[in-house]
């Protein structure tokens, strides 16, 4: 057979940590790793690890995250996650579900803006 040069791709690990530099992604990602029945151990602590890879490359890691970061990493080590997992059975023995979501402050700030405009046109739009 010819020596045929076949495309590379990027290995699995590159490909998620691009991906995970999307917040949507990253919280996505985490939120079903906490949803895993039967998790192994590491697993927490290895998606943690990539969500932080994945903001550290596009240099999006505050020196806070980066704290809190070391001080989980601890606990996890030394628990294996136990104390997080344990959490989510009881509140979904409670009827609950953990949900992680992206914080956009800025959201904030635009909705109150666009409520404040849309308040005007209605009031401007009774006058006629």
């Amino acid at each position: 057979m010819n020596n045929v040069k076949m495309p590379r791709s990027d290995s699995y690990r590159e490909y998620l940590i691009e991906s995970l530099k999307e917040p949507e992604e990253s919280a996505g990602y985490l939120e079903a790793i906490l949803e895993e029945k039967d998790a192994e151990p590491e697993l927490l602590r290895n998606a943690i690890r990539k969500v932080i890879e994945a903001r550290i490359r596009m240099n999006a890691l505050s020196d806070a995250a980066k704290q809190y970061h070391e001080r989980l990493d601890k606990m996890l080590t030394a628990s294996y996650g136990s104390e997080i997992y344990c959490f989510v059975e009881l509140l979904e023995a409670l009827g609950f579900k953990l949900g992680i979501t992206v914080e956009d402050s800025e959201l904030g700030v635009e909705s109150e803006s666009t409520m404040i405009e849309e308040s005007k046109l209605s009031r401007e739009t009774a006058n006629l």
